[in-house]
């Protein structure tokens, strides 16, 4: 039997279930409820590490193995071994002793599980996705019971901490969440609008996973995040937009939403939507042009910001799922943020690039982000990172700290994604992808990022034919990167200004017809 916390009596046997490898570990799921006759089987969300994937865990007398990509026949024999009391230790990628009944992931002491610290992620690969989260004092205390009680004490402690927005989607993208949260109350106040939640998980960017894994792993703890935010604001509706291709993570999602609207017994649900399957959709003042039903999206400006007239002109408040995670864990304990920081609590990283399988780690934003290395297997010696998503910047070393000050202050992205390249690729190359990207992808409202991401392509397509213009393209990406509405154009320029100042020498390589890396055939 298993609780509603992940904690069982008897043999358990755990399959990590995730969209990046859903039908093998389907096949292991099946595989594994078909032999079992005694030890229970439960189907938990994805642990983040690709190399792992599928997971099986095995538990039994307060002993936990960790065995990846088991074939069926090999999940029949796991299954077999811990109902005669084996969790088979010899064949485990890890083997982890601990109290009897862990509300929380065990984690082993080396490998890529014990890379960072799993705060946020600490129930991910567990408990069940759609089960009752746990709390800091009580195993299923819920943090908008706690701020119901005190509302204001919870503002000022987010007040106090000054806890950063994460992600593009969000509205208080690295900077303090307060200031957010005060206009949209400030805008109620004069005007007499309700304010709304926006819980934005429309992320089409393949490279990151970070709030994917947080919806189909612990989606209620989310949600409880968002309910209790909503509570702080004054804002009775709750609407969770997410990409129409999540179709796992929406289920997982709309089933915690079940859950907790009856637990909490909240007379209006959180409305779960879809929008597009489209980079710009994600971006905030977008994604509100997608609710509204708007078939040509673009960019909105400000101010006035999304909190002082938002979804419908309503003061409307907008977060990832990574943002109120953070939020909850923070209201929970709040002793594990340090006011002190420049960017408190942690920061969930995907690694992908030439990697065997792309994995979500979580980060102490005072650690270092060379950690990320520990958790993949690259392909050829590492030559250079993309720090920041499909905008980020082209770096040669990753020692950084992930918070945002740090790797703005680097001309790097924050955005939480990381793409490792080997040495045979080029820098050229991969800036002169993303300004087509760019050229093909804007919104087009505006003059800096519509015309200028053309400008950008013709003169990385002209160093290709012998000229290479540092001056032109310098003041190109200065001019998006100051004047364009959006953090689509301003992020457009950072790839090319980062490869140029990192790899100078392979522009003017270029430029006399040959590609230092061989990446490019014809130069």
């Amino acid at each position: 039997m298993v609780d509603t916390n992940g904690t069982t009596d008897g043999a358990v046997v755990r399959v990590c279930t995730g969209s990046a490898s859903l039908t093998p570990a389907r096949a292991a799921l099946t595989a594994a409820r078909d032999e079992a006759t005694s030890a229970s089987v439960v189907e938990v969300g994805p642990i983040g590490i690709g190399d792992l994937d599928p997971l099986v865990l095995v538990t039994a007398d307060a002993t936990t193995a960790f065995h990846p990509n088991p074939s069926a026949e090999e999940v029949r024999e796991l299954v077999r071994h811990v109902e005669d009391g084996d969790v088979s230790t010899d064949t485990a990628h890890a083997v982890v002793e601990h109290e009897p009944d862990p509300s929380l992931l065990p984690l082993p002491n080396d490998g890529p599980l014990a890379v960072g610290k799993r705060r946020i992620l600490a129930r991910a690969g567990w408990a069940v996705p759609d089960d009752t989260p746990g709390g800091a004092d009580s195993e299923t205390e819920l943090v908008t019971e706690r701020v119901r009680n005190d509302p204001d004490a919870a503002v000022e402690r987010v007040r106090k901490v000054g806890l950063l927005g994460r992600g593009r989607g969000d509205g208080s993208t690295d900077e303090p969440v307060i200031e957010e949260w005060d206009r949209a109350r400030d805008t109620h106040e004069r005007t007499g609008d309700d304010p709304v939640l926006v819980v934005n998980a429309n992320e089409s960017d393949v490279r990151n996973w970070t709030d994917r894994i947080l919806f189909e792993s612990v989606p209620a703890e989310v949600i409880d995040g968002a309910l209790a935010v909503a509570e702080l604001v004054g804002a009775e509706d709750v609407i969770c937009y997410c990409n129409e291709s999540d179709v796992l993570a929406r289920e997982r999602l709309q089933a915690a939403v079940d859950m907790l609207s009856e637990r909490l017994e909240r007379s209006m649900r959180p409305q779960v939507i879809v929008g597009p399957d489209q980079y710009i959709a994600g971006e905030m003042t977008m994604a509100l042009e997608a609710m509204e039903g708007n078939d040509r999206l673009e960019a909105r400006l400000r101010p006035p910001t999304p909190a002082q007239h938002g979804l419908y002109g309503r003061p409307t408040v907008i977060h990832t799922p990574r943002t109120l995670a953070q939020i909850r864990e923070l209201l929970l304990r709040p002793e594990a943020f340090d006011a002190d920081d420049a960017d408190p609590g942690t920061r969930l990283v995907t690694v992908s690039g030439d990697v065997a399988a792309p994995s979500t780690v979580e980060l102490s934003t005072s650690g270092s982000l060379s950690a990320i290395r520990e958790v993949v297997t690259l392909a050829g010696p590492f030559k250079m990172a993309c720090v920041g998503g499909q905008f980020g910047g082209l770096t040669r070393t990753l020692e950084y700290p992930p918070s945002a000050p740090a790797l703005l202050g680097a001309g790097l992205g924050t955005e939480g994604a990381v793409e490792l390249f080997s040495d045979s690729r080029c820098a050229v190359a991969t800036a002169g992808k993303r300004a087509r990207f760019a050229e093909d992808e804007n919104c087009g409202r505006c003059v800096p990022c519509r015309e200028g991401s053309v400008q950008l392509t013709t003169l990385l397509r002209n160093v290709y034919s012998g000229d290479y213009d540092d001056g032109a393209l310098r003041e190109l990406t200065r001019v998006m990167r100051t004047t364009s509405t959006c953090d689509f154009g301003r992020g457009a320029a950072r790839p090319v200004t980062t490869a140029m100042d990192e790899f100078e020498t392979e522009f003017y390589a270029h430029a006399d017809g040959r590609c230092p890396s061989g990446e490019c055939e014809e130069v």
